[in-house]
Order: structure tokens, then C-alpha cells, then sequence
């Protein structure tokens, strides 16, 4: 049976009013209601709309899809580029040796015609580079997404000229980390964007300043995981050692110090106490600090909490 057979009466929502029906509020006419709004024919005054909408939905075939990719801050385009194929048509089926020759031409074409301007192309290598440092870094997709978004403010805003577009991306990265709280070392990302620490922590500095990133200082005790994981250290090593910290952070005995080195000494003074074997050399090459970092830091521990 067809469609038009089966709504040849109409429903509820077509169905004009009868006179026992209750009139506008304003006038008191005859009211009408249709598929899209309730209106009253005499003053024109909508009384209810956005009603049920009885259009088909396309029919897609078996193992289509029905939408395209997501919008993603990832790609400068936000995904919403062209991706001209290779050997194989929308079916599957392979193409002539004259057609993938018409397609490559075609596909050189819109890869010269990608960009429109040079600040579209540093924005394109930007986020590429920030997907590279957060692959490398092992970087989860939401802070990549994060990541991305601060690289894009930061082209908005007129922050790369003058700076190398490696740096900024590897701070963005960093960033993204700081301000969701996840402890990430400045020398694995420093490792990672192949540039000087100085362009990476200056490129910071500048997100922090210019964008009012919400980034809040580490506390010792989040560095305690990474360093007891690289350690191999005991979880009963590692939860003491974290509560020695929370005691020093609840004194205020951190401030103006290094979390990394501080953490490393606590992790050295509880290892100390228990009599377990860990020297000061493989603390502080785990922390990336000094091992002088580590006694001065472990005479304050055993000064202050005593």
C-alpha cells in the first residue's frame, strides 16, 4: 500500500478544529494545527509549534554509512576536506589505468589548492606536530583534542610569529596536561618536539600569560606513580612515600621547590626507613635532578616531620 493511501485521512496533528473545539486565547477565532505549528486563523497568534514531523527517512543501503566523520579540531579543516581515492570506486570495484591517471591529477590539484593563505599551512603543520608530540608521549585523544584547541587559540591570536611552531605545539601538549592535572615531565616533551627546552618552556610561559590557562601548580605526591613505576619499588613503598608527601604539601613545605625532586625524595627517605636497597644515583636520574636535590630535600624531611 502506498504512503499517500495510508496518510489519506492524516493524523491527529493534521486534523483542523472543530467548533467545540477551544479557540485562541486572545480572540477567541478558530484555531488550526498542521504538521508544523498551532495558529489561530483570525490574529495569526502561534500557539504551539515544532510538532511531530511525519516526513520518511532516507533509506540507506546495507553497510552504508549514514553520516561522515566527526568534526575534529585535529585537522585544520575540521575534517570537512575532500579524500579523493586510489585504485577503487565508491563500490569496490578497480579503476581503468586512464581513470586512477584522471584521478591523480585531480588529487595533485586539490593538494595544491588546499590552503588558502600560509597561515592556514602553519596551522595544518601545527596540529600535525601536536598529534606527533602526543603519539610520542602516549597522550590520550581527549587531551590531544585539548591540545589542538590551545594551538588553534593560540594562531587565533596572533601568538606564533616570532616563535617556532614545534615549540608552541609541544606547549600546547604540555598545557593540556597541566591544566587536567596529569604529570608530564618538561624533559619528555622536550625529548619529544626535537627543540630547545627553552623555546618549549618560553612557548608556555606565553600560552599561560596570553591565554589565562587554568593550570595549577603539581604537587609532589602526582609525580610519586611515574617515579615509583620506573623504580620498581614496592606499593608499600609507594603509599607511605605518598602520604609523606601529603604531609610535607599540608605544611606548605613545598613551596617554591621542585615537585620531581621533592617526590624523589620522599620516595628515597621512605626506601631509607624501610631498609630498602635504592641509592640516591637511580632516584635522582629517575626524577631528572640531582642527587645534592635529593639529601637537601630529605634533611628538610627529616627536620620538619620528625
Amino acid at each position: 500500500m502506498a504512503s499517500r493511501e495510508i496518510y489519506a485521512n492524516g493524523f491527529d496533528e493534521d486534523v483542523q478544529t472543530d467548533d467545540q473545539t477551544n479557540g485562541c486565547p486572545e480572540c477567541g477565532g478558530r484555531v488550526e494545527t498542521n504538521t508544523v505549528e498551532t495558529v489561530c486563523e483570525e490574529c495569526g497568534l502561534v500557539l504551539t509549534e515544532h510538532a511531530i514531523d511525519h516526513s520518511g527517512e532516507p533509506v540507506y543501503e546495507e553497510g552504508t554509512e549514514r553520516t561522515g566523520a566527526p568534526l575534529t579540531t585535529a585537522r585544520h579543516d575540521r575534517g570537512l576536506s575532500t579524500t579523493i581515492g586510489w585504485k577503487r570506486d565508491a563500490n569496490g570495484n578497480r579503476l581503468s589505468t586512464k581513470k586512477r591517471r584522471q584521478l591523480g591529477r585531480l588529487r595533485r590539484e586539490q593538494k595544491r589548492g588546499r590552503f588558502r593563505s600560509k597561515q592556514e599551512r602553519n596551522l595544518s603543520h601545527g596540529l600535525g606536530e601536536v598529534q606527533r608530540v602526543a603519539s610520542v608521549l602516549d597522550v590520550d585523544n581527549s587531551l590531544q583534542e585539548q591540545a589542538c584547541q590551545l594551538f588553534r587559540s593560540a594562531h587565533s591570536e596572533g601568538l606564533l610569529p616570532g616563535r617556532s611552531i614545534e615549540a608552541v605545539a609541544a606547549a600546547s601538549v604540555y598545557a593540556a596536561c597541566r591544566c587536567n592535572g596529569r604529570t608530564l615531565p618538561l624533559a619528555d616533551v622536550v625529548e619529544a618536539a626535537r627543540v630547545g627546552e627553552n623555546r618549549v618552556t618560553n612557548a608556555y610561559a606565553t600560552l599561560n600569560e596570553e591565554l589565562g590557562l587554568p593550570a595549577q601548580p603539581m604537587q609532589p605526591h602526582a609525580y610519586l606513580p611515574r617515579l615509583a613505576s620506573n623504580l620498581d619499588v614496592p606499593d608499600e613503598i609507594r603509599r607511605q612515600a605518598r602520604m609523606l608527601a601529603e604531609r610535607a604539601e599540608a605544611k606548605s613545605l613545598v613551596q617554591g621547590v621542585s615537585p620531581p625532586g621533592f617526590a624523589a625524595a620522599c620516595l628515597y627517605y621512605v626506601a631509607q626507613e624501610s631498609e630498602y636497597r635504592l641509592t640516591q644515583a637511580a632516584v635522582a636520574d629517575a626524577a631528572g635532578v640531582t642527587t645534592t636535590t635529593i639529601r637537601t630535600h630529605r634533611e628538610t624531611l627529616r627536620s620538619e616531620l620528625q
